[in-house]
């Protein structure tokens, strides 16, 4: 756990995704198999779960929102997805939501469909499809939370799941590469402190170049 301006910052275990808290926001609480390392980051941060009142997911997969079923039913904590990839969870679709993948079900949530410009405290709403055709990051002028679109070392998401799109990969990071970024918390991996448009535009040149 690591404290990066208003953003803490939990590393995913296993296979997990990333978790980011700012504010009363979650975004990406992983798949749900490593609550106990979750909480242990919460108490080190010294922040309590009832501290939290919303979730964000940045795409449907369920390495980000396999948690998302435990955290609403046992706290009552609002799940939010950009209106594409809600729609997935909501046909409880294993192939779309990659729940199959992992041997197991989509989590049964009720779900809250976001869009473009929406914005929770500072961060704003940006729709980046690539990944899958709902994925969002948000930012707030000076950090970018980009779930699985930009990795560090001049990295990208796969856009070879079922609603992935090469071409839309290279354009959100296109149009990603463009806002001035400090820091950038990538979905899994290191995240990056200092010079985050430059990782930004490294991974979008990238894109361009090997496809």
């Amino acid at each position: 756990m690591e404290r990066v301006g208003n953003v803490v910052a939990i590393i995913g275990m296993d296979l997990d995704s990333n978790s980011y808290i700012f504010d009363d926001v979650l975004v990406d609480p992983g798949t749900g198999r490593h609550l106990d390392y979750f909480f242990e980051n919460l108490k080190e941060a010294n922040i309590k779960i009832e501290d939290i009142n919303k979730i964000v997911n940045t795409h449907c997969h369920f390495d980000h929102i396999g948690a998302d079923e435990y955290l609403q039913k046992e706290y009552g904590l609002e799940v939010y997805m950009h209106e594409l990839d809600a729609d997935a969870v909501k046909r409880a679709d294993g192939e779309e939501t990659v729940a199959s993948h992992f041997g197991s079900k989509v989590p049964d949530i009720d779900v809250s469909v976001i869009h473009e410009n929406d914005k929770f405290n500072d961060f704003k709403v940006i729709h980046t499809p690539g990944h899958t055709h709902g994925g969002i990051c948000l930012y707030d002028g000076k950090s970018l939370i980009t779930g699985d679109t930009v990795f560090s070392d001049g990295s990208f998401g796969r856009s070879d799941f079922k609603t992935g799109s090469t071409e839309d990969m290279k354009n959100s990071l296109n149009r990603l590469s463009k806002l001035d970024v400090e820091n950038v918390f990538t979905g899994h991996g290191p995240y990056i402190v200092g010079n985050g448009s430059a990782s930004v535009k490294l991974s979008s040149d990238n894109a361009n170049k090997w496809y």
